[in-house]
């Protein structure tokens, strides 16, 4: 079982990306810990801590269902895709392991999945 997101623009050819679900939550977590809190303190997460103690572009994200849930709206894309560029800008410049890796190439994808989204004014959907 997996998600996947995709501009709801009813374009098939359109750019998608899926993960697993646990692979969904990691790269989740290391966008949180890239913003400087723990995920896993967040309502909604285990935690107790409020978002609106916290302040990042990436909320929209973050704190989605990973099933369901309501689509993020184009407005919500841009300022997503704009942190999700510089945080992915960030990462190709650490020494990392194999995880990060994959979470920059994560980040370059759902980049590329925001893009039309952004572009044709759509929202991004979670299936």
């Amino acid at each position: 079982m997996g998600l996947v997101l995709f501009p709801g623009d009813g374009d098939n050819s359109s750019p998608d990306v899926s993960w697993s679900y646990s692979s969904f939550a990691a790269f989740r977590q290391r966008l949180a810990e890239t913003e400087g809190f723990v995920l896993s303190e967040m309502r909604g997460f285990g935690g107790e801590r409020p978002w609106s103690e916290v302040s990042t572009a990436l909320e929209p994200l973050l704190d989605h269902p990973d099933a369901g849930g309501d689509d993020l709206s184009p407005d919500e894309c841009v300022s997503i895709l704009v942190r999700l560029e510089t945080i992915a800008d960030q990462w190709a410049r650490e020494d990392g392991d194999q995880l990060l890796r994959q979470h920059i190439e994560d980040a370059n994808r759902l980049a590329g999945v925001l893009r039309p989204c952004v572009e044709k004014g759509v929202p991004l959907i979670f299936l």
